[in-house]
């Protein structure tokens, strides 16, 4: 559970943006934007670490299914639990979820990133497979991220 939890917050931490910027909605392309955009805002020296913060919360709530991540998180324990309990779980985990994105700034300018292929699976589901390229500080980084495509007007990252 804890690697996952750092591994959605590494990720999310890529997928900061500027403002509301409508991604495309073909899955392949809209992960690139997305990581794209987040090393050009991480590596602007003109955007504060509270602005970067904001926008953090603001694109992981827009592109990030974070209530689904929950769930998935919580496993076979959601079942068990009453209604109340789940919706106070859900709010903390939304909390803690957006906390730790926000606590672990850094800059990803010399990151390299690319998309490497896009594996549809089903009607709404499509694994995107990329790479963040090897530099002299860190190894290469495979990822694939489960994107949810049920509104294809609005694609959302469900899992990596």
């Amino acid at each position: 559970m804890k690697k996952i939890i750092k591994s959605l917050v590494l990720v999310s931490i890529i997928l900061i943006n500027t403002n509301s910027f409508s991604y495309n909605t073909e899955p392949k392309i809209f992960v690139s934007e997305l990581i794209n955009d987040a090393i050009n805002i991480l590596s602007d020296k003109n955007i504060s670490k509270a602005d970067k913060k904001k926008k953090i919360e603001i694109i992981s709530r827009e592109n990030i299914d974070i209530s689904a991540l929950g769930m998935y998180t919580l496993g076979d324990l959601r079942k068990t639990l009453d209604q109340e309990a789940l919706k106070k779980y859900k709010v903390l985990f939304e909390k803690y979820f957006l906390k730790s994105i926000t606590s672990r700034l850094t800059d990803y300018s010399n990151q390299k990133f690319i998309v490497v292929d896009a594996d549809q699976k089903s009607e709404t589901y499509t694994i995107v497979n990329s790479k963040i390229l090897k530099n002299s500080k860190q190894p290469e980084v495979q990822i694939y991220w489960r994107v949810y495509t049920k509104n294809s007007a609005k694609p959302l990252i469900r899992d990596l």
